[in-house]
């Protein structure tokens, strides 16, 4: 009996992961036989948890959806994982998650085995962190739920928003990504209006209901929804704007540039355009310097000034060469 449990358990842990289990590879993983494989699946179906079977090439094992959520098995890196990431839940942006996230961690930290209750609290004690630097921005958890159920159902989404200025606007878009940046959330979708891409935080979004109709999805920008949204948030936020030629390859300045800083285009095989921003201009300063590359800029005037000053307080800087 005590071979057949844990046989059971270990099937049960095979079976929760996002795959399908030919009968065969099962076998081969426990160490019986086809048969013994049948019969076992028919114990765990007899004990409640759904097992669906598929046939053909592709086909398999592989655990459905029940009426309850059945025990999950972790390995002792998984229940590490699990543990750390709902502590970090429960310091987060988003109100309704805390207590639910202290729950669980509550559950999971009183099962888990001494060895990893010191691993863990080892963790605890010892890691610490940086408060943000400004009010972290807080959304809800029945918003975003919304959000992101639109963007899986593909339903078209209307909801009030207000913009940078605080000027309240009513949108129709198409939804497709939920993207978290930091503390920040934000949502990519199409605006069917304005016909373009747009992103929008979701802090500022009042979502209405209900949503609908289904839409035709289309290829995101890119094809990388982080990445987009990720450049056209900092450069929205930027009070300064340049586009500087540099004289390098493209491809060895876009090894330098994040893509939350600046976009780079190749001219020919030896020049590129970097299009970037920054809050200062001595911000852009650092940038450019830290590219150690030549370049060329013409504006804004900001720049221009503040560079021949750099300029002019290197040369004095240093011994003049003999």
């Amino acid at each position: 009996m005590l071979d057949t449990s844990a046989r059971l358990l270990r099937l049960l842990s095979l079976l929760q992961t996002p795959r399908a289990w030919p009968g065969s590879e099962l076998a081969e993983r426990l160490g019986v036989s086809g048969r013994t494989i049948r019969n076992d699946i028919d114990r765990l179906r007899e004990l409640g948890y759904p097992v669906d079977a598929t046939r053909g090439a592709t086909g398999g094992y592989r655990l459905g959806a029940g009426a309850a959520m059945p025990p999950l098995l972790l390995d002792d890196e998984e229940a590490v994982a699990v543990t750390v990431a709902l502590r970090t839940a429960a310091q987060g942006a988003v109100p309704g998650t805390a207590e639910t996230s202290l729950q669980a961690l509550a559950k999971l930290e009183q099962v888990l085995p001494s060895r990893l209750r010191r691993r863990v609290r080892t963790l605890q004690a010892y890691t610490v962190a940086v408060p943000a630097d400004r009010p972290v921005p807080t959304i809800s958890a029945d918003v975003l739920t919304t959000l992101v159920s639109a963007c899986r159902d593909r339903e078209r989404l209307r909801f009030d928003y207000l913009d940078h200025t605080g000027r309240p606007t009513r949108r129709l878009v198409e939804p497709y990504r939920a993207v978290n940046w930091g503390h920040r959330w934000y949502l990519l979708a199409w605006d069917v209006e304005r016909e373009d891409w747009r992103t929008f935080r979701v802090d500022r979004i009042e979502p209405r209901t209900p949503t609908g109709p289904r839409f035709t999805p289309r290829e995101l920008p890119g094809g990388d929804a982080a990445a987009y949204v990720s450049q056209r948030v900092s450069g929205a936020a930027w009070r300064y704007h340049t586009r500087v030629i540099v004289h390098a390859p493209a491809t060895a300045v876009i090894e330098r540039i994040n893509p939350a800083v600046g976009t780079v285009e190749a001219l020919d095989a030896d020049t590129c355009v970097l299009i970037t921003g920054a809050d200062t201009v001595q911000t852009l300063a650092v940038y450019l310097g830290m590219l150690d590359f030549d370049f060329d800029v013409t504006e804004p005037a900001e720049l221009v000034t503040h560079l021949r000053r750099l300029a002019g307080r290197y040369a004095r800087s240093t011994p003049p060469t003999r």
